[in-house]
C-alpha cells in the first residue's frame, strides 16, 4: 500500500475529471534516474570513442594535448558523478537527518553535471574526428 506522500492526484483542474491520474513519485523518479543514467553511458561511451580517435591519430593531431586532458576530464568527472549518483540512491530520502546530505550530495552530482556539459562543449568544439587514414577506413565501413 501506498503512502500519500508517494502518490500525487491531479485530478484537480483535469479537462477529464472521471480519469484517475495518480502519479507514484517513486516510479516517477526511478524511470528518469535510469534514462538519465543511459545518457550518462552514451556520454561516457562517445567519450572514451573520441579518446581513442584521437590517441590513434598522435601527438601531431590538432589539439591533441587539449583534446586528451579535456577527455581525460570529463571520463574521470563522469566515474565520480556515477559514484555520487549511486550514493544518493542508497541513503533515504525519508530519514530527516540524512535530508541535509543529500541535498548537498545533489547539487554537487548537478555542478559536476554541468562542469561535465561544459567541458564537453570544448571538446565538440575542439573537433576529436578521425583523419587521414582513419577516415578514409571509416568511409569505406561506416558501421
Amino acid at each position: 500500500m501506498e503512502s500519500e506522500r508517494e502518490i500525487i492526484d491531479f485530478q484537480a483542474g483535469n479537462a477529464n475529471p472521471g480519469a484517475n491520474q495518480t502519479i507514484n513519485l517513486n516510479h516517477y523518479a526511478t524511470k528518469k534516474s535510469v534514462a538519465e543514467s543511459m545518457l550518462d553511458v552514451a556520454l561516457f561511451m562517445s567519450n572514451a570513442t573520441r579518446l581513442k580517435a584521437v590517441l590513434e591519430q598522435g601527438p601531431s593531431a590538432h589539439y591533441y594535448t587539449p583534446l586528451i586532458t579535456l577527455l581525460s576530464i570529463s571520463l574521470l568527472l563522469q566515474v565520480v558523478i556515477g559514484i555520487l549518483l549511486v550514493v544518493i540512491a542508497r541513503l533515504n530520502l525519508n530519514e530527516v537527518e540524512k535530508q541535509w546530505r543529500l541535498n548537498q550530495l545533489n547539487n554537487a552530482a548537478t555542478a559536476l553535471v554541468f562542469i561535465t556539459v561544459v567541458i564537453n562543449i570544448f571538446i565538440t568544439a575542439f573537433g576529436a574526428h578521425k583523419t587521414g587514414a582513419l577516415a578514409a577506413r571509416a568511409s569505406r565501413h561506416p558501421l
